[in-house]
């Protein structure tokens, strides 16, 4: 069974350079107004395809030249509307989106190997990105409870693979953050080290859900990040945080930022992994991403 699905989401992270040039440009206005439901039939593998959506206002953060959609199973790509698009993503609802609400979360443990982690094979899905891009602020912000995960004002925080039980079915998981950790070389290696072998065997890992600072240019630390994941077929989900931020640094607005940064992944990437927009202040895309992770998760444990 995992076999099988890990290899479904598989075309969804394949780094196959494009020696083409992008698509010409799609405009498009993202909207989510009601629950939408489906009936199930036989699932198609998850598909990437352009739509052009009615103008409709929308956050400026979200507007953006051209997109392409992520399409989970159980949706034809031909009968997508603007209504089954989450907000501020490139995501649509599906069959497989159910309740997503966190009513309860429990620290389980702290491991430095992979082969340390809990070995009840329930679905996880792993929290990754740069030191000061807002791992924890995001995990506290999803599950509503501050002390959850540690926060500080020193990136590189958290320095082992940490485990989170929510509604005792699925994990959250934090994963030490990569770039300007507050350690020795040698320390960073092993980090580098065990992280990448946690991504490369651990069973139950849905997807990483890839945190990139909507507020700064690409950084080409992320790409590589990025990149590493691709070659590896781990499924992602680029979460784009701080998009909160009306004035983005450096000069460019927030949603140029993220248009460049997918400008960058468009070339490296046969099929655009999924994104949303996210801010653990105002909680922007809180509710989205959760539902997202429902149907990923829900389809994973058929």
């Amino acid at each position: 069974m995992l076999l099988r699905n890990r290899l479904l989401f598989r075309n969804l992270t394949s780094f196959l350079p494009s020696p083409s040039p992008p698509p010409k440009s799609v405009s498009f206005i993202l909207s989510f107004n009601k629950t939408i439901a489906y009936s199930t039939h036989k699932l198609p593998k998850p598909q990437v395809v352009a739509i052009r959506a009615t103008k409709q206002p929308i956050l400026e953060g979200a507007r953006f030249a051209k997109t392409v959609l992520f399409v989970p199973p159980g949706v034809d790509s031909e009968d997508v509307t603007d209504e089954m698009i989450l907000p501020g993503s490139n995501i649509v609802l599906g069959p497989y989106a159910s309740h997503s609400q966190i009513k309860e979360v429990e620290f389980v443990k702290s491991s430095g190997r992979a082969k340390d982690c809990p070995k009840d094979n329930r679905p996880e899905f792993a929290i990754l990105g740069r030191s000061n891009v807002g791992k924890s602020s995001l995990i506290n912000a999803l599950v509503r409870k501050k002390e959850v995960a540690l926060t500080s004002k020193k990136p590189g925080k958290t320095q082992l693979i940490n485990h989170f039980l929510v509604n005792k079915s699925w994990y959250i998981v934090d994963l030490p953050g990569y770039g300007f950790a507050k350690a020795s070389d040698t320390a960073r290696t092993d980090w580098s080290s065990f992280t990448k072998g946690y991504f490369l065997n651990r069973e139950s890992l849905v997807a990483v859900l890839l945190l990139i600072d909507a507020s700064v240019p690409p950084q080409k630390i992320d790409l590589d990040c990025a990149n590493w994941l691709g070659r590896n077929n781990i499924p992602m989900t680029f979460v784009f945080t701080k998009c909160d931020k009306m004035k983005a640094s450096k000069g460019k607005r927030l949603d140029e930022n993220i248009r460049d940064f997918q400008e960058l992944i468009r070339e490296n990437y046969k099929q655009h992994p999924p994104w949303i927009m996210t801010s653990s202040v105002t909680g922007l895309g809180r509710d989205e991403l959760l539902l997202h992770l429902s149907q990923l998760r829900n389809y994973w444990d058929q």
